[in-house]
């Protein structure tokens, strides 16, 4: 963990541990466990519940947090999530150690204490369909009705069960439910499913198994198989925490464990959509490149666009765990990441919209190297060297024939400009397309005196990038924005029709430093004057590939509206 992070909010969840182990209950020990389902990617939403669980693991000498994969539905679930949730966890700065599972390592012991509801008569195999289950449960103003199979006697139902796990019957012709209350007015109790058959190979336990576990029976039974002591949730678990604890009662002589389920709100975050049947449909529809594509939410998609792990562990630290479902903005994320960058990333410099500038008075074929610093505050970080020749390129919107008013403090005709770490340039004559009128050139001079001295009776406030044209190499930046026009993409009801047309935009021959041919995959940098940009892993020496990670400031609320108003026209 990095030293600046600031210290962790004392929320409510953390005071409970604390009260626990001044206590001495749980033995002094503190046992957490991140569980995804390894049926996608990890998002943003993710790495709250990651920073939590691994964090108050971090914090307390006494504790340990698990990586158990909650895998009991093969249909949906494979090899690719469950390296990559890997890789996520690890790059955000936290360590499982010896300690990763597996719900199908429990599968035999979750089929024995399956028997074990049945012998008490707490549980039953029943043969109504999926939608006649629905109909059965009723709703939540009205009770639900017992199945015709609830009074079977235990050993018929274990008679039936043994036979369901050996494949004697039709997918979705018998089900095991829990035997509990079908008047409850929590629906989660009207005897919920436990079992069905299910014929799909397993990742894990290949053809062994054709029925397979359901969550809310699964995850109570690993959480007390593996001695958890805090199992944390978020809030939409809370109506499940009677049926959590009903299986972990009616199990106590097998099951010596019986964690602490607590909630707390999800977080949810503007112009964001983080389900995964939305975010599956991104990917496959091809709305966005996969699942590391930057606009996406996705911890991979945040890394591939330049995020840090510092970034990500900050904001969760800020926004803070609390029982109040509240919705963040995604500009206190974006405003997290440039502020760690601000202070880390080297400088460099590149043109996004070149204009060609001569500077007719420099020797044609001289090559001067510069000494640039890395960082403007931080001498540490070293030093580059930049190439100043007689042909340079500016960004267009540094220049005006004309200057608008007295803030415009970069190149005009006849005045004087600075190019960062380097000579102070005059703008003499101005070459236009005889056909368009278009600029397409400036013809300048420079100041041979004015390398890192001022010029001599006059005053040039103007500072503007550039790179040079015979020593720069040509890259593709990628310009990505939000991925939609609304804060709520829900809005209106159709989430794909808030996309933002304008989420990516490719720059092609792009100028730029040459120094950054050597960049690492990966490796951010803030191009001055533009924004924070990190070297795509896409790239290749004859092709580098920066992607935009945030601009330097955020200016969305100033063209949210325009844009929101062009999308309804």
């Amino acid at each position: 963990m990095s030293a600046n992070e600031p210290a962790k909010t004392v929320d409510f969840i953390r005071r409970i541990i604390a009260e626990d182990l001044a206590a001495g209950k749980n033995g002094g020990k503190v046992t957490t466990r991140f569980p995804p389902e390894p049926n996608g990617y990890l998002h943003i939403g993710h790495a709250k519940s990651i920073c939590l669980n691994f964090g108050i693991a971090q914090e307390n000498a006494s504790s340990i947090c698990h990586l158990r994969f909650d895998d009991t539905n093969p249909e949906k679930e494979n090899e690719e999530y469950i390296e990559s949730i890997k890789k996520d966890v690890k790059w955000l700065g936290f360590d499982w150690k010896s300690n990763l599972f597996f719900a199908s390592d429990y599968f035999d012991k979750l089929f024995e204490l399956a028997k074990v509801l049945i012998q008490n008569g707490d549980a039953y195999v029943c043969s109504l369909s999926a939608d006649e289950i629905r109909e059965y449960r009723g709703t939540l103003t009205e009770p639900g009705k017992n199945s015709p199979d609830r009074e079977q006697s235990p050993e018929v139902n274990l008679d039936l069960f043994l036979r369901m796990r050996d494949g004697e019957f039709a997918d979705g012709s018998y089900t095991l439910r829990a035997k509990i209350d079908m008047t409850s007015p929590n629906i989660n109790m009207r005897d919920p499913a436990i079992y069905r058959i299910r014929r799909a190979t397993h990742h894990q336990t290949g053809d062994k198994w054709c029925i397979y576990p359901i969550y809310d029976f699964t995850h109570c039974i690993s959480d007390a198989l593996e001695a958890i002591t805090h199992s944390l949730c978020t809030l939409e678990f809370e109506d499940h925490r009677p049926l959590y604890d009903w299986f972990l009662d009616r199990l106590q002589p097998q099951l010596k464990q019986h964690p602490q389920q607590i909630e707390f709100s999800r977080l949810a975050l503007d112009y964001t959509v983080v389900s995964k049947r939305k975010l599956i449909k991104l990917v496959n529809d091809g709305f966005v490149a996969g699942w590391d594509d930057p606009r996406m939410p996705t911890i991979s998609g945040l890394r591939r666009r330049g995020y840090t792990p510092e970034s990500i562990r900050n904001f969760c630290s800020r926004i803070g765990i609390t029982k109040t479902p509240n919705n963040v903005e995604i500009g206190f994320l974006e405003g997290c990441l440039r502020e760690d960058l601000e202070n880390k990333a080297l400088r460099a410099m590149a043109i996004l919209k070149p204009l060609k500038v001569v500077i007719d008075n420099y020797p044609v074929d001289k090559v001067e190297e510069i000494t640039a610093p890395n960082h403007p505050q931080n001498q540490e970080l070293g030093n580059r060297t930049i190439y100043m020749t007689r042909e340079v390129y500016i960004d267009r919107d540094d220049f005006m024939e004309v200057a608008p008013n007295k803030k415009f403090k970069r190149l005009v005709t006849g005045k004087e400009v600075r190019l960062r770490n380097s000579y102070v340039i005059k703008c003499e004559e101005v070459i236009k397309d005889p056909n368009s009128g278009e600029i397409v050139e400036l013809r300048c001079s420079y100041d041979e005196n004015t390398l890192n001295a001022n010029p001599e009776g006059r005053k040039v406030k103007g500072v503007i990038h550039w790179v040079s044209a015979t020593q720069s190499i040509k890259a593709e930046i990628r310009l990505y924005d939000r991925l939609f026009v609304n804060a709520n993409p829900e809005d209106g009801g159709d989430f794909l029709a808030n996309i933002n047309p304008s989420s990516l935009t490719t720059l092609k021959d792009c100028p730029i430093e040459s120094s950054l041919v050597k960049a690492n995959s990966g490796d951010t940098f803030q191009f001055e004057r533009v924004g924070y940009f990190s070297k795509d892993p896409d790239s290749t020496e004859e092709q580098p590939i920066f992607n935009r990670a945030v601009t330097l400031r955020d200016s969305w609320a100033k063209i949210s509206e325009p844009r929101r108003e062009q999308r309804k026209r």
